[in-house]
């Protein structure tokens, strides 16, 4: 972990991912539109060791390359996801149609110093945050997975599509640290 200010930014991702829920993605191989919404919380609950199991590397708060996250920062990331996908969802089941709120993740990982955060406790808070968002999917009825709900930029999701564009973010990142 870097002891000074002196780290470079991390590359913003300025893409829109939500072509993940049409095809594959090339670059981990997951297929979004394979994804049983009534397995989305058994599937958030057995990808979180994957994530503590790479935080306990002596190596994860290094980065591969000055301007790509360490794992640390990625899985800071993905813990943060957690909550962002827990409040859409229970928007989504409360609201007809909520507008989400912006969340701009590259700004979030600036102002909360994911290059600064610690392995162990980012594991200790993704796994409570993961914990609290795969009951949250365990508790969706069938007739609630139509429910939509959009960003502001117009992406329109169901309750179904949220959990597979989520989960795509996880298991990518998961990629992106080789875990």
């Amino acid at each position: 972990m870097a002891d000074d200010d002196s780290r470079a930014p991390a590359q913003p991702d300025t893409k829109d991912w939500t072509w993940v829920l049409d095809r594959p993605c090339p670059e981990c191989g997951f297929v979004a539109a394979e994804v049983d919404p009534a397995t989305l919380g058994a599937t958030v609950r057995a990808l979180t060791p994957r994530w503590q199991a790479a935080l306990s590397r002596p190596d994860s708060t290094e980065r591969p390359n000055p301007t790509t996250w360490s794992t640390c920062e990625y899985a800071a990331h993905v813990r943060d996801v957690n909550r962002v996908f827990a409040a859409r969802l229970a928007a989504m089941l409360e609201a007809d149609d909520p507008e989400f709120a912006n969340w701009d993740q590259d700004a979030t990982a600036l102002a909360d110093r994911y290059d600064r955060q610690v392995p162990s406790t980012v594991a200790a808070e993704l796994a409570v945050e993961a914990a609290a968002l795969a009951d949250r999917f365990d508790a969706v009825r069938p007739d609630q997975l139509a429910r939509s709900g959009s960003r502001s930029n117009g992406s329109r999701f169901t309750v179904a599509t949220l959990g597979q564009y989520y989960l795509h973010d996880v298991v990518h990142h998961l990629h992106d640290v080789g875990a």
